[in-house]
């Protein structure tokens, strides 16, 4: 371990009392779940099921639903998969949408919470997704001798700076993993700048590309076909404060009669927050966690699951996240569904999946976003038609991510579940 490895682990010990508090402060606040604080102190009782196990740890939402293709292909092999997440978004989503995953929150990087979560839990094999790197975590699971991988491995620009002014410690994190599977051959150079093994850093692709569409509730949308009738509408998804302040922009920019502008935010506690935003604009609000329908010229879709439920309904989509810095959302949640997709241009994180989705004329790029009530009043029209047609055969799933993905792992998983 490097000197600031070592200084990172004695000062996060000295800190458990604090970062107790500040997880009941959390849940307090809502953003932790208040019932199960033990698993993020890793005092939670495991029930850790019988024979092999392989722990999966992604961040948030887009990670987790990254890893279920993975999950699948694993628990193929005969084990089972552990899924671990550190929000309380991804948990609900997980628990709503994909019931039988085994999920639990990750521990909190002190040294007490990441034993006691291993020494419950006793995983044979690790596989972390994207950029999730905690020190004690990473170095207290390889330290036991857990086979472990990096997968869909994501590093931006920034980040790789940012670790660069510690390489050695970054090297010492990565030479971790037995194996690094990264994205893209931007993202294996950077983590080879970082120290990574050549002979052991490929690249294998995006998984979100191979996760098949989320399933539509029939009977959910048929209902809400039947609420809105034949009023025009659009879709703005995965919002962030700015877009969705364009989107009730762009509603009264349209001037069309009876449009209805559904918003699902990212966070879908901020539908109140919404709501305020759109009366300061004369416009008129439902929000479906009241139970009400699309009554309103404005509807807020501020729930956990339901994602899909409003693309299928939905012929024109905006992305959130494209603008401010965020560095965009997955727009492969949308394209099955026959959208017509618009995104702000700053989409780092999902640079290859725009680019791809561009080329094939099934989504437009806004540099800003006084560019939206025209992009919206285009695509709700015959260009639509053609760039949702586009979207469904761009965005299909392909498997190639993760049979590579597969084809690394195989001798690590081999290995672990003997």
């Amino acid at each position: 371990m490097t000197l600031p490895l070592r200084l990172y682990r004695a000062a996060s010990g000295l800190a458990a009392p604090l970062v107790a508090a500040h997880l009941n402060r959390r849940a307090r606040a809502g953003r932790e779940e208040a019932g199960r604080l033990d698993e993020r102190l890793g005092r939670a009782a495991a029930a850790r099921p019988g024979g092999a196990l392989v722990w999966i740890h992604g961040a948030s939402v887009g990670e987790s639903l990254s890893a279920l293709p993975l999950v699948a292909a694993v628990e193929a092999r005969g084990a089972r998969c552990l899924l671990t997440t550190g929000t309380v978004t991804s948990a609900r989503l997980l628990a709503a949408r994909h019931p039988h995953v085994l999920h639990r929150f990750a521990p909190v990087d002190t040294p007490r919470a990441v034993a006691g979560f291993l020494d419950g839990w006793r995983p044979d094999a690790a596989l972390w997704m994207e950029s999730e790197l905690w020190p004690n975590l990473v170095r207290g699971t390889a330290a036991r001798g857990v086979p472990m991988a990096l997968v869909n491995a994501r590093l931006s620009k920034t980040s790789a700076r940012n670790w660069g002014l510690a390489r050695r410690s970054a090297a010492a994190l990565l030479g971790a993993f037995d194996v690094r599977l990264a994205q893209t051959e931007t993202v294996r150079e950077r983590l080879l700048a970082l120290g990574g093994d050549p002979a052991a850093t490929h690249v294998t692709g995006d998984l979100k590309a191979s996760r098949p569409p989320e399933p539509v509730d029939g009977a959910a949308l048929a209902t809400m076909r039947a609420a809105v009738g034949e009023r025009p509408l659009w879709l703005a998804a995965s919002t962030h404060p700015g877009d969705e302040a364009a989107a009730l922009d762009a509603h009264r920019a349209l001037g069309i009669e009876g449009l209805l502008t559904l918003v699902a935010p990212r966070h879908p506690d901020r539908g109140p927050e919404i709501a305020a935003f759109a009366a300061e604009r004369g416009l008129s609000v439902t929000l479906r966690s009241r139970g009400e329908g699309p009554g309103g010229d404005v509807y807020i879709a501020d729930t956990l699951g339901e994602l899909p439920l409003w693309f299928a309904l939905s012929p024109v989509a905006l992305i959130g996240g494209g603008w401010d810095g965020v560095g965009g959302h997955n727009p492969l949640e949308a394209a099955p569904h026959g959208c017509a997709i618009l995104s702000g241009s700053d989409v780092p994180n999902f640079a290859e999946t725009y680019a791809r989705l561009d080329a094939a004329g099934a989504v437009r790029l806004l540099p800003a976003r006084d560019g939206l009530a025209e992009a919206v009043r285009r695509a709700m029209g015959a260009e639509g038609a053609a760039m949702a047609e586009a979207a469904c055969l761009a965005g299909a799933p392909d498997p190639e991510p993760l049979r590579r993905t597969m084809s690394h792992l195989s001798p690590l998983l081999d290995e672990a579940l003997a």
